[in-house]
């Protein structure tokens, strides 16, 4: 099961999950740039695709930064290889790749999803069609998942793909955290002001966690809470805790499989115990955006060493 499979099933997984944050990255931007009451829109996408990882490759295609570019080029550049489109035509051609290894019903899902996002992304949306395409290519992404949980053996093949989903989901949740917190807060005046409050809700809404939240900690918005459920919390399945705790699962069983527990394994324990044990306290003393920068780069060195200890390119 080594090599190219595990390659195209791990890529798979991992696309498709990024093609789903993308859009919410784009959907929280929005609609934290509308709680703006001063400055430039179009600087603040600057910052936004920078925390995104794609602003160099933007700057190297165009002049300068305005909010209808930076929407294209988050959504359906040929240019971007992390844009929308082109991560779920990444993710369909890693599912042709290992179709073998597939059941009926995802390769069906992954095949939909291509298409409809050809036929929604063949033009430039327009800002009143945003909501609506970023919510149905969504759905078109959480079918793909459906239907790998609702068929997939719970063998190795489903441990590759697993890996990949949670590496690139606590990868977003980390950018999405550093967006709010260190990118688009007007300034330290605004913190703790209903335009603060208003932004941190958007970062709920945005991770699909403004029911979850409020079920643990009722309708009081704080800042200091938000931060803790989305990094600490165990239960919530976009938190960087719960991301983690999965990965190291995933790698535990793929152990188990193979006789053997690679590197992959310890750096997934050291990110659970180095990142995710402490309390929400000492994340602010330390400073979330320092906090946030350490855990990409925790993640980053992590989905390396998954690529070389299972021989991905051999």
């Amino acid at each position: 099961m080594l090599g190219k499979t595990a390659n195209g099933l791990y890529w798979m997984y991992r696309y498709l999950e990024r093609a789903e944050n993308t859009s919410r990255l784009v959907e929280t931007a929005q609609r934290i740039a509308l709680t703006r009451s001063s400055g430039n829109s179009d600087d603040e996408w600057g910052s936004v695709m920078q925390s995104a990882g794609v602003f160099e490759g933007y700057r190297g295609c165009h002049d300068g930064v305005s909010k209808d570019a930076a929407i294209d080029w988050m959504l359906r550049s040929p240019d971007n290889p992390s844009s929308l489109f082109s991560s779920i035509s990444s993710a369909r051609k890693n599912a042709r790749l290992v179709r073998t290894a597939l059941t009926h019903e995802v390769w069906e899902a992954m095949n939909g999803c291509y298409m409809s996002a050809q036929k929604v992304l063949a033009r430039k949306v327009g800002e009143r069609d945003l909501p609506g395409v970023l919510g149905d290519l969504r759905q078109r992404t959480a079918l793909v998942r459906g239907a790998t949980h609702g068929t997939m053996l719970r063998n190795d093949i489903f441990d590759f793909a697993r890996i990949g989903t949670f590496l690139e989901r606590a990868d977003n949740t980390a950018r999405i955290l550093d967006v709010k917190y260190y990118v688009l807060l007007p300034s330290a005046y605004s913190v703790g002001s209903n335009i603060d409050n208003v932004q941190w809700e958007t970062i709920l809404r945005a991770v699909s966690a403004r029911g979850g939240y409020r079920m643990v900690h009722g309708n009081q918005v704080s800042p200091r809470d938000i931060a803790s459920f989305l990094i600490l919390d165990k239960r919530m399945p976009r938190s960087l805790n719960f991301c983690a705790l999965k990965i190291r699962d995933n790698l535990n069983y793929l152990a188990s499989d193979y006789g053997t527990r690679p590197p992959a394994f310890r750096l997934a324990d050291r990110l659970v115990r180095r990142f995710l044990s402490h309390d929400i306290d000492a994340i602010f003393e330390f400073g979330l955006h320092e906090y946030v920068q350490n855990v990409l780069g925790a993640l980053a060195e992590l989905g390396q060493q998954v690529e070389i200890d299972y021989r991905y390119y051999e």
